[in-house]
C-alpha cells in the first residue's frame, strides 16, 4: 500500500515538474526489440538490487549509479531490481523488463546482464551518470529483448605516443562501457614509448618509458627539453584489467613488433641489425626501429617479454603488431641477408613472415591467440589461427577475411578517430576527413563484403593513435574525447545493430537524449558545426541539437565571446565566427567562407640547410598541400627564409616547421623574425612546437625567417609547410 501511494505521488510530481525518465527511443546503441508498456516503476531509497551470486560485481557496479543496497537473490524479489542469468540466452544477449512491481535484467552470461544494466541506465534521467541521481525516480514500463550483431566491438587506445595515467585509462574505459564497447586494444609500445613494466628487463620501462631530457629516446610531439612519460606497473595493469572486466570490457595488449621498435632499440641497441648506419643527417641520432630478424637473443628477449604480458592480461588474445616494417634495414644487414639466403627467402615480406611466425608460436605456446595488423598476413603466409586487424583499407580487411583469417574490420577512412573531422580542424588527413556521420554510414554490404567473407568477420574496431594528443593536452574540451565522441556512439551502433540503420533516426536519438548523457558523464564531445548564412545584409546562425550559440568578432580582445540571440545586421560578415556549446561539448568554428580564407602570396623559400631532392623547398611555395623536407636535420643557427615577391599586408602570418597536424621534424627551439624591406629583421616571437606567428603587423611584410637555436630534432630532416597568411578583414 505504501509503495502504491508513493508511486502515485511520484506520478503526480512528474506531471507537475516534468518527466524524470528518459525517452526509451533515445537508447544508444538502438535495441533490437523494444516495446513500451503502460505504467511506471518507482525506484525508492528502500529499493534493493538483488542479484544471482555470479553477478555480485555487476550489482555493485549498478549501485555506483543508483544509491541502493545490494543483496543476493533468495527467490523473493518483489519491488526490487533483479539481476539474473538465463542459460537460454546467448552470452551477451539480455532481456530487460520494467513492470510496476519491479525490474528484471537477465543475461546469458555476465556480459549480457551488463548490457541490460547499461540499457536500464539509459531509461533513467541523465543525472544518473553524474553521481547525483535523486530518488525517488520513475522508469517507464517496457520490455527490451536485445543482442549484439558482433561479439567483437572494440577500440584501440595508443598510450605509447602520449602517456596516459592509469586513472585516465579507467575513465576512458568507463565511458566506453556505457556504449557497450567490449574490447579495449591497448597499444603499449611503439617508437616513442614503452609503457609496461617487464620485471625480467626493467630498463625497458624504467628508461624507455620516458623520452627527452636525459633519456636516450629523443623528445617528439612536444615537451621539448624535458623528461616526459611514464609506465604502468604490472599491478596497475592488473587493476585496470579488473576495472574493465567489471564493465564487460576485455583488454587486449599489444607489443608492436618487429618495426615500431625505436624506443626499445634506444634502450637496447643490441636488438638492431649489425651494420653501421649513416647518422650524419640526424646529428648522430640512430632512428632505426626494426628488430634484427637474424639474432637469436632477440627471440629469447621476446619470449621473456611476452611471457610476462600473458601473465598480466587474461584475454585469450595477444597482439604482436607486424605493421609498417622498414625492410631496408634488414636488406642492409649481413646477418639477415645470410638468413634469407639459407632459408631461400626472396624478399622482406618472407623474412617478416619468418620473424612473425616465430613470435606467433611463442604466443600460442602461452595459450594465447596471436593478433596482427593486416601487413603481417600479406601473401597468406601466416598461421590461420591468428586474428587479423584490417586497418590499411577496406580491401585489406576483405582480403584477410577472404583468406580465412578471423578479421577485425577497422579501415582508417572510417574508424581511425585521429583523423580530422573537417578541413579546418586538427587531426591527421592521410586516410580521410570524416565525422560521426561518415563513421555511422559504414555498411558491410555496400563495401562489397561477401557472405563468405562475413563468416570470418569478428567485428569492428576504431582507434585513436595519440601522436597529436601531446601537443593538444591543454585543449578544452579534452582532445581525446573531442576526437572520439560522438564517433564512438556511431561505432557502437555499427558493431551492435544488424539490418538497416538510419542516420536521421540515430542523430535524433543523439540530440534528443544522448548528448545530455554524455554531458552528465563529463565528456567534452564534438558538436556538429552551426549552419551560417548571409543574405541582404543579415547574418544568421542556427543549430538543430539543442546547443547554445556564441560568436566572436575579429578585432575584439581574443576570447571575447557573445551569446547569439538573433540575426546580426552587418556589411562585414567575415568578421564573425560562430560555435555552439552543450555542457562541456563544443563545435568547430563556422562562418562565411571569407572568414576563413587565406592568402597565397608568391614566395621564394631558401635556407642554410640544403633541401631534399625528393621534397624540395619549392613545395612549400606552392600552397597545394605538398610538404618540403630539408636534406638534413637542423643545427643551432640554421634558418629558413620566406621572401615574398611583393610586401604582404595581413592580420596574421604563421610559419610552420613540422607537419600541419602535429609538431614532428621541427625546429624544437628557435625564434621568428620579420622584415619590411627584406634586409633588416626584427624578432617577433619564440617558436612554439615549431611554429612562429605574428599578429596584426604594423607594416607589410617583405620577408619572414625562422631560426633554430638547438642542434638536432630526433630526425634526419626538417619538415616545412607553405606560409599561413590571413588577410585583413
Amino acid at each position: 500500500m505504501i509503495r502504491r501511494l508513493l508511486s502515485v505521488v511520484a506520478a503526480l510530481l512528474a506531471v507537475l515538474c516534468g518527466p524524470v525518465a528518459a525517452v526509451a527511443e533515445n537508447i544508444v546503441p538502438a535495441p533490437r526489440d523494444y516495446e513500451k508498456r503502460n505504467g511506471v516503476f518507482t525506484i525508492l531509497t528502500t529499493t534493493k538490487i538483488t542479484h544471482y551470486p555470479e553477478l555480485r560485481s555487476l550489482a555493485k557496479y549498478l549501485a555506483e549509479y543508483l544509491p541502493l543496497s545490494v543483496r543476493e537473490y533468495n527467490g523473493e524479489a518483489g519491488g526490487d531490481i533483479v539481476l539474473r542469468l538465463n542459460k537460454n540466452l546467448a552470452d551477451e544477449e539480455y532481456r530487460l523488463t520494467v513492470a510496476p512491481e519491479g525490474i528484471v535484467v537477465e543475461g546469458g552470461a555476465y556480459g549480457g546482464a551488463f548490457n541490460g544494466v547499461e540499457t536500464l541506465l539509459q531509461l533513467l534521467p541523465a543525472k544518473v551518470y553524474s553521481g547525483g541521481m535523486p530518488l525517488p525516480a520513475m522508469v517507464g514500463c517496457c520490455e527490451v529483448a536485445d543482442a549484439p550483431r558482433f561479439a567483437y566491438r572494440g577500440f584501440m587506445l595508443d598510450v605509447s605516443r602520449t602517456w596516459m595515467t592509469a586513472g585516465e585509462v579507467k575513465r576512458f574505459i568507463s565511458v566506453l562501457a556505457h556504449h557497450k564497447i567490449n574490447k579495449l586494444h591497448l597499444h603499449l609500445t611503439d617508437d616513442e614509448g614503452w609503457r609496461v613494466e617487464i620485471l625480467s628487463h626493467p630498463e625497458l620501462a624504467e628508461v624507455g618509458g620516458f623520452r627527452g631530457g636525459d633519456s636516450p629516446v629523443a623528445a617528439i610531439y612536444g615537451k621539448w627539453g624535458e623528461r616526459y612519460g611514464g609506465y604502468y606497473t604490472q599491478q596497475e595493469l592488473r587493476d585496470i584489467v579488473g576495472y574493465a572486466a567489471q564493465r564487460n570490457i576485455e583488454i587486449i595488449p599489444e607489443i608492436d613488433l618487429p618495426g615500431h621498435s625505436r624506443d626499445m632499440a634506444r634502450v637496447m641497441p643490441e636488438v638492431l641489425c649489425d651494420y653501421a648506419p649513416s647518422l650524419s643527417l640526424s646529428d648522430g641520432y640512430d632512428t632505426r626501429n626494426v628488430l634484427c630478424a637474424a639474432k637469436e637473443p632477440n627471440y629469447a628477449l621476446l619470449k621473456d617479454i611476452l611471457g610476462e604480458i600473458a601473465s598480466i592480461f587474461p584475454s585469450p588474445y595477444l597482439h604482436i603488431g607486424g605493421d609498417e616494417v622498414d625492410f631496408s634495414q634488414w636488406m642492409s644487414c649481413p646477418d639477415c641477408k645470410a638468413l634469407m639466403q639459407a632459408e631461400g627467402m626472396a624478399g622482406g615480406e618472407e623474412l617478416q613472415a619468418y620473424f612473425m611466425g616465430r613470435v606467433a608460436s611463442m604466443v600460442e605456446e602461452l595459450g594465447k591467440v596471436p593478433c596482427v595488423w593486416n601487413e603481417a598476413v600479406a601473401g597468406g603466409r601466416f598461421t590461420r589461427t591468428s586474428q587479423v586487424y584490417g586497418w590499411e583499407s577496406i580491401a585489406a580487411a576483405r582480403t584477410a577475411a577472404a583468406d580465412g583469417y578471423p578479421t577485425v574490420v577497422m579501415p582508417g577512412q572510417s574508424f581511425y578517430f585521429d583523423m580530422r573531422q573537417s578541413r579546418r580542424e586538427d587531426g591527421h588527413i592521410w586516410a580521410a576527413i570524416f565525422d560521426a556521420r561518415q563513421c555511422y554510414s559504414f555498411d558491410f554490404e555496400e563495401q562489397g563484403f561477401t557472405a563468405d567473407e562475413m563468416r570470418n568477420v569478428r567485428g569492428v574496431e576504431a582507434s585513436f593513435f595519440s601522436e597529436l594528443y601531446l601537443s593538444h593536452r591543454d585543449m578544452e574540451p579534452n582532445y581525446l574525447y573531442y576526437m572520439t565522441y560522438p564517433r564512438i556512439c556511431s561505432l557502437s551502433e555499427v558493431g551492435w545493430c544488424g539490418g538497416s540503420r538510419s542516420w536521421g533516426d540515430f542523430y535524433g536519438r543523439l540530440t534528443a537524449g544522448h548528448y545530455s548523457r554524455l554531458a552528465a558523464m563529463g565528456v567534452g564531445f564534438r558538436l556538429f558545426p552551426p549552419k551560417v548564412a548571409y543574405a541582404d545584409g543579415v547574418l544568421t546562425a542556427s543549430t538543430d541539437d539543442r546547443s547554445r550559440l556564441y560568436y566572436t568578432v575579429v578585432g575584439e580582445d581574443e576570447g571575447t565571446e557573445h551569446e547569439y540571440t538573433g540575426p546580426i545586421a552587418t556589411d562585414k560578415p567575415q568578421l564573425y565566427a560562430f560555435r555552439s556549446r552543450f555542457g562541456g561539448a563544443v563545435s568547430p568554428e563556422a562562418g562565411v567562407d571569407a572568414r576563413f580564407r587565406m592568402l597565397q602570396p608568391k614566395v621564394t623559400v631558401t635556407s642554410s640547410i640544403p633541401p631534399s631532392t625528393k621534397y624540395p623547398y619549392t613545395n612549400a611555395a606552392a600552397y597545394d598541400g605538398r610538404i618540403a623536407y630539408s636534406g638534413r636535420t637542423c643545427m643551432n643557427g640554421d634558418w629558413i627564409l620566406f621572401t615574398f615577391e611583393e610586401p604582404v599586408r595581413c592580420r596574421r602570418m604563421e610559419i610552420r616547421t613540422g607537419y600541419v597536424q602535429l609538431p614532428r621534424n621541427i625546429f624544437e627551439q628557435g625564434y621568428m623574425e620579420v622584415s619590411e624591406d627584406g634586409e633588416t629583421f626584427r624578432r617577433v616571437c619564440d617558436l612554439e612546437n615549431g611554429i612562429g606567428a605574428v599578429d596584426n603587423p604594423r607594416h607589410a611584410i617583405k620577408a619572414v625567417r625562422v631560426v633554430s637555436t638547438k642542434d638536432g630534432n630526433g630526425a634526419a630532416f626538417v619538415t616545412l609547410q607553405s606560409p599561413w597568411v590571413y588577410p585583413v578583414l
